[in-house]
């Protein structure tokens, strides 16, 4: 069986997202010297929530696009889901790193939380078909 070839891309993006998150975190911790929870710093925590958002919501919509792309569907559905996570994703994540705009962090999680509900929703009638 081949792999579902938009979800290696979607998965690929989502992972170098993933290694930045993850570096800037370290990066501020080096920085800082603080090895545990957050110390007080603000920037530090907020590039802990960047990360653990990020890594809170991506892996079950990535989940959910493979399952959906493995019981064929579309992939004009399958670019959609995978745009719209991407970008909902990096709006989070950019406004939180940077000027914490409400409405793109609040955009960010309003994209990603409906993409994963379109996803939910497409899997349980995948299923019931």
């Amino acid at each position: 069986m081949n792999p579902p070839q938009l979800t290696l891309l979607f998965a690929g993006l989502c992972a170098l997202i993933q290694v930045a998150l993850t570096a800037m975190v370290i990066a501020r911790r080096a920085k800082t010297g603080v090895d545990l929870l957050d110390g007080g710093d603000v920037t530090l925590l907020r590039r802990i929530r960047a990360h653990g958002n990020f890594s809170e919501t991506a892996p079950m919509a990535l989940l959910l696009l493979a399952l959906l792309e493995m019981g064929g569907l579309s992939s004009t559905w399958l670019w959609m889901l995978g745009l719209g996570l991407l970008l909902g994703r990096v709006l989070h994540a950019s406004s939180l790193l940077t000027t914490n705009t409400a409405w793109n962090r609040r955009g960010g999680m309003v994209l990603t939380l409906t993409v994963m509900s379109v996803q939910g929703v497409l899997c349980i009638w995948m299923f019931m078909r």
